[in-house]
C-alpha cells in the first residue's frame, strides 16, 4: 500500500493536489475523519490489492481528532504501512486575496463570528503538529494550478522510496525567502551582474552571466564551500530517513547569481544524487537534471493562474 496524506490551510490547493494524484490512479478522499484513517487502511489491505491511498485530512475535523493524528501515524508507522505527509502552505496575505476574488467562506468562519484573517492564523495555529510531521512541505504562494499539479506528479508520485529526493531553488529576497525551504544560502555577497548594464537584461543560465561570475574566484570558493557542506551532510539527512530536501539560494533579484549558483551546484551533484529538481523561482522555471545528462529534461514557465481555494 502507497499512502499519501494532503493536509495543509485552506485555500493553499489541497483539492488540486487531491485531483493530481486521483487522475495517477490513486483512490482519492476529501476530508477524511481522522479517526477512519486506520480502518481505511485496514481495509484496503485486506482486498490483498497493492491500494494507492490519498487522503485529505485537514482543520475541517474535529478538534480532538487533529491532536490524535501524531499518535495515528505513529502506528502507521510501527505497522510498516508506506506513508508520506504533504503539507500545503500559502502566505496569509495571498490566502486573503484568493478568498476575497472568490467569495468562498473559509471553513472555520462558518460556525463562528471570526474575521476572515483570525481565520487564517487560528487554522495555522490547528495545524502546527501536522506541518511539523510533513515530510514534504509545499508553498503554493506563487505556483500556478498546472505548477502545483507538476509537483505533485513529479516529487509525490514518482517518488523513489529509500532516496532522497532533492530540489535547488533559485529566489530573490526582495520578493521573501520561500516557505517550503529546508536550507538557505544567502550570495548576495558575490559580485553582481546587475550592476553592468550590458548584463542586466540576461539571466545566470546565460553565457554572459557564466562568464562574468566565473571569472571572480570568490563566486567559485563560494560554490565549493556549499559544495562540500552538502556532500558531506546529505547522507545525513537521508540516512535520518528524509525523504525530500529543498536548498533555496537567493540573491536579491533571483536573477542572475542565485540561478547560476543553483545550476553550478545541481550539475556537481546529480551525478551521485541521481536526478535533481531545480526551480528558478523569478524566472518561472522548474526542470530536472539527470545524472544522465546535463541539460534540462523538462523546462516549464509559471503563469498567474493560483490554486483555487480548497
Amino acid at each position: 500500500m502507497q499512502l499519501v496524506i494532503i493536509s495543509g490551510r485552506s485555500g493553499s490547493g489541497k483539492s488540486i493536489a487531491l485531483q493530481a494524484l486521483e487522475d495517477l490512479g490513486y483512490y482519492a478522499i476529501d476530508n477524511l475523519p481522522a479517526m477512519l484513517l486506520g480502518s481505511l487502511v485496514d481495509e484496503l489491505r485486506d482486498q490483498g490489492d497493492r491500494a494507492h491511498l490519498a487522503v485529505s485530512i485537514d482543520a475541517r475535523n474535529l478538534p480532538g481528532a487533529l491532536e490524535r493524528l501524531p499518535s495515528l501515524l505513529e502506528e502507521l508507522r510501527q505497522r510498516k504501512i508506506d506513508f508520506q505527509v504533504i503539507y500545503l502552505t500559502t502566505d496569509a496575505r495571498i490566502l486573503l486575496e484568493r478568498y476575497s476574488a472568490t467569495r468562498r467562506r473559509h471553513p472555520l468562519t462558518r460556525d463562528s463570528e471570526m474575521t476572515l484573517e483570525e481565520a487564517i492564523n487560528k487554522e495555522e495555529k490547528t495545524l502546527e503538529d501536522i506541518r511539523d510531521l510533513a515530510d514534504l512541505l509545499i508553498d503554493t504562494s506563487r505556483l500556478s494550478v498546472h505548477d502545483l499539479r507538476r509537483r505533485i506528479t513529479d516529487q509525490v508520485a514518482h517518488q523513489q522510496h529509500d532516496k532522497l529526493t532533492l530540489t535547488l531553488e533559485s529566489f530573490g529576497y526582495k520578493r521573501g525567502v520561500p516557505l517550503d525551504a529546508d536550507l538557505v544560502f544567502d550570495v548576495r555577497c558575490l559580485p553582481n551582474p546587475y550592476w553592468d548594464p550590458t548584463l542586466r537584461q540576461f539571466n545566470g543560465r546565460d553565457a554572459e552571466i557564466v562568464a562574468f561570475l566565473s571569472s571572480y574566484p570568490i563566486v567559485d570558493a563560494m560554490s565549493n564551500d556549499i559544495l562540500a557542506w552538502l556532500e558531506r551532510w546529505l547522507p545525513a539527512y537521508q540516512n535520518s530517513q528524509r525523504s525530500y530536501m529543498t536548498i533555496a539560494i537567493g540573491c536579491t533579484g533571483g536573477q542572475h547569481r542565485s540561478v547560476y549558483m543553483v545550476e553550478k551546484l545541481a550539475e556537481k551533484l546529480a551525478p551521485s544524487m541521481g536526478d535533481v529538481q531545480l526551480r528558478h523561482r523569478e524566472l518561472g522555471l522548474h526542470y530536472t537534471l539527470s545524472e544522465q545528462s546535463t541539460a534540462p529534461l523538462v523546462s516549464t514557465s509559471t503563469t498567474n493562474e493560483r490554486p483555487e481555494t480548497s
